[in-house]
């Protein structure tokens, strides 16, 4: 299973959100998509769920067109800030609704995240706080049995323990059904240990996709007085520096080469190289 992204193009009158991105997402991975405010993150799933309309290209789930395709779509499960039920339903009749449409979703599975979550199945859709909310789609989202999962924001609202919960609760749901899952978020370094792949999307286009383990190899910091630094960095591909006092941190992309004499060198991590790579 595969989705196909192809020269996706997506404009709001004057201002183009995506610039023809090119992308597959495969079966069994866990990408992290990245990007900053108006990147173009959220239009892009919302194109793959049919919620929206490409401007140009094309999106197919194993060859099959996704948009209007409700054979398509049910294997596509997409958690965002809106939610779509009935605000005086109540999260039970939610389950049972949501398995209408998802044939695979997991009934009791969802009961038992309910009860790890503390989510009271009889209380009204309206009636959760914004954390509750957020568990409440996760949970329909971790349960439905979808091939690909697309989660834009999924723990918006979460205390420390609940997003560590949740995190958990998505590896075990990976383990025991492989999918393809797309994580968009702000978080980057809670995320950075689950997911494989790493999408960085900027002003429309695809800046980066690689391995997460790949990617973090292309390069790394050096830190130190800051003149020390300077000297360091000379003729290299610096993508950003960071300067406290004065003492100097740089994020160079390429091979290391022989160290220098009161300076510090660490690999990259996926947020410092994320900021870096989309400052402008």
């Amino acid at each position: 299973m595969a989705i196909e992204i192809k020269g996706l193009t997506k404009h709001y009158g004057n201002v183009q959100a995506l610039r023809g991105i090119d992308l597959t997402l495969e079966a069994g991975k866990i990408y992290g998509l990245l990007g900053r405010n108006g990147a173009g993150k959220t239009t892009m799933l919302n194109i793959l769920t049919g919620r929206q309309f490409a401007t140009a290209g094309s999106v197919t789930l194993d060859g099959a067109p996704i948009a209007e395709n409700d054979e398509s779509l049910r294997q596509i499960y997409m958690l965002s800030e809106a939610t779509y039920y009935p605000e005086s339903m109540k999260v039970r009749e939610a389950f049972k609704w949501s398995a209408e449409f998802y044939p695979n979703f997991d009934d009791p599975y969802a009961d038992e995240l309910a009860g790890r979550f503390g989510l009271n199945v009889n209380s009204k859709v309206n009636a959760l706080s914004t954390g509750y909310n957020t568990i409440f789609k996760l949970i329909i989202a971790l349960a439905c049995g979808a091939r690909v999962l697309l989660l834009d924001e999924p723990v918006l609202g979460l205390d420390a323990n609940h997003r560590d919960l949740f995190y958990k609760s998505l590896i075990e749901c990976y383990a025991k059904t492989p999918c393809c899952v797309v994580i968009s978020t702000h978080l980057v370094d809670e995320v950075s240990p689950l997911v494989e792949d790493v999408v960085i999307i900027h002003q429309g286009t695809i800046l980066k996709s690689l391995p997460r383990e790949e990617l973090l190899t292309q390069g790394y910091t050096v830190t130190g007085a800051a003149a020390k630094v300077d000297a360091y960095i000379t003729g290299k591909n610096v993508i950003g520096t960071d300067a406290i006092g004065g003492l100097k941190t740089a994020c160079i992309l390429g091979e290391r080469g022989e160290g220098a004499e009161g300076l510090e060198f660490n690999g990259l991590d996926l947020q410092r190289l994320f900021i870096q790579l989309t400052n402008d």
